[in-house]
């Protein structure tokens, strides 16, 4: 029997926790032998649940207790989860997280000390909930050179676009739905904002190209400047907005980026909508290669911790190999990455052909006194100096 302690139980502690009772005989029939819940930590009482008679205060119960195999750090946040995950590393215990941004911060720093102590750090759930990309990367496609990521990789943003999108709300009534429904937090800054997506593609880009980029050179925007406006533009031109997350890896240089962008009905990212992730991956043998799947939720995030787990169950007192490094990545800005932008104008015609050369209008009932149209190619410092130029753009946001 190998034995399992679940740091948190909220959602996907709890999920964790259902997963491996539910699949408890199939879970046994792979490692080889059965996993045990030994310990549930939490600050709460759960009176009636199932979870009641393993339900620790202390976490000190868990890190001393040399049965323990197993930790699965579902808390969030850093403080104290990158305490308790150091520890229990440091103890030879195997460590197992959802938390993005706990890996974002100091994954590297625990891999390696993961392997230093024989045991591992894992975190497929951190990056496209249950979707298995970061084995993947690890794993079958080690023989490729990976030089592209990118994906809708915040199930919460894609959900408010879509219904912008579909139901023709405002981005405020679309986030009230969602948070509604349990798919935004109260306070939803990191989804909506950006900063969920960006620790996830520097993570992923991390683990692709086997040097570490920090989610501080990741350039981030969200969607709070997206209005219906912009949705029906977007329509008219047979295009849907999508929150982005995308990094190039260049013989000068990699970047990497997170913002909204127009995608159109070939990108195979138009039809990913509702919470639903989707990772889009390219490398110089395998070509294109696409990841689908729930990206939130308690059981679909569970699946993919559980998955981690049965991977430590079965390479106990064996580090797994990983070719994410401490070594810094060599980054270049992506605002000298060319795009073509869409532009919402307020002057004429001619004052937007004078500054962005020849255009093609387009008009939507929505937009009173202005007019939109699609650019060449241009950086965003080139598209900069055009649009101050004019004194006339309204917004900008760049096609995929």
């Amino acid at each position: 029997m190998i034995n399992v302690a679940i740091l948190g139980y909220g959602t996907v502690g709890a999920g964790v926790y259902k997963v491996l009772h539910m699949n408890r005989e199939k879970i046994a029939e792979r490692v080889g032998e059965e996993l045990n819940v030994r310990y549930v930590l939490d600050l709460r009482d759960f009176p009636g649940d199932p979870c009641e008679d393993v339900l620790t205060h202390d976490y000190n119960d868990i890190l001393n207790d040399p049965d323990v195999a197993i930790v699965v750090e579902t808390m969030g946040g850093l403080r104290p989860a990158f305490e308790f995950t150091k520890k229990a590393i440091c103890a030879g215990k195997s460590v197992c997280t959802s938390n993005k941004e706990l890996v974002a911060e100091h994954g590297v720093l625990l891999r390696d000390l993961a392997k230093e102590n024989n045991v591992n750090y894992l975190f497929e759930a951190s990056c496209g909930g249950g979707i298995p990309i970061i084995h993947a990367l690890d794993s079958s496609l080690t023989a490729d050179e990976i030089d592209r990521v990118s994906g809708i990789l915040n199930g919460t943003t894609n959900y408010i676009l879509t219904a912008m999108t579909d139901k023709g709300q405002s981005f405020e009534e679309a986030l009230r739905e969602a948070q509604k429904n349990g798919f935004a937090e109260l306070h939803p800054e990191a989804d909506v904002e950006g900063w969920d997506a960006c620790r996830k593609i520097a993570i992923l880009s991390s683990i692709a190209y086997g040097r570490h980029i920090t989610y501080k050179d990741v350039a981030t925007e969200g969607i709070t400047n997206i209005d219906a406006v912009d949705i029906a533009y977007a329509g008219v031109m047979g295009l849907k907005i999508k929150l982005l997350a995308m990094s190039r890896n260049t013989d000068d240089g990699t970047w990497a980026m997170v913002a909204p962008m127009l995608v159109d009905a070939d990108n195979l990212l138009y039809n990913v909508n509702g919470v639903l992730n989707a990772v889009y991956l390219h490398g110089n043998a395998v070509g294109d290669v696409y990841f689908y799947g729930s990206g939130a939720g308690s059981l679909p995030t569970a699946s993919a911790v559980a998955g981690d787990i049965v991977s430590c169950a079965r390479h106990l007192r064996k580090t797994l190999r990983s070719d994410w490094t401490s070594e810094p990545m060599k980054m270049i800005s992506s605002e000298d990455v060319k795009f073509r932008y869409f532009v919402r104008f307020s002057g004429t015609e001619e004052e937007a052909k004078t500054v962005f050369g020849e255009i093609e209008p387009i008009r939507v009932e929505q937009a009173e006194g202005e007019f939109g149209f699609m650019t060449g190619e241009f950086s965003r410092k080139e598209f900069d100096e055009k649009a101050e130029l004019s004194g006339r753009v309204v917004k900008a946001i760049r096609r995929a």
